[in-house]
């Protein structure tokens, strides 16, 4: 992949949702919202403090995370659509 994000920014793919209720009732594509969940690309090297100091994120490449209905920015990286965000937009790791 040719792309890296800087500082306290994460590139994020979204994880597709189910299609169904749990009551077995099938939603169309045009019904469903945007799912927030996803998992993280690559993270950038961490957040520069003014007097230099790098602190390094607390999300890593592989982890599943929850993050606002309208954070991030779309981009398409090789034809594939992902988010990049700032790791403050994002609201928690799934475990």
């Amino acid at each position: 992949m040719g792309f890296r994000p800087l500082h306290d920014r994460v590139l994020v793919r979204r994880v597709e949702q189910e299609m169904k209720t749990a009551g077995g009732i099938i939603i169309p594509d045009t019904a469903q919202e945007k799912p927030s969940e996803g998992e993280i690309i690559a993270a950038g090297t961490g957040n520069k403090a003014a007097d230099g100091k790098v602190t390094p994120l607390d999300v890593k490449a592989g982890d599943k995370v929850l993050f606002g209905k309208w954070s991030g920015t779309e981009i398409k990286v090789d034809g594939e659509e992902l988010l990049i965000m700032k790791e403050t937009d994002i609201l928690g790791i799934v475990e």
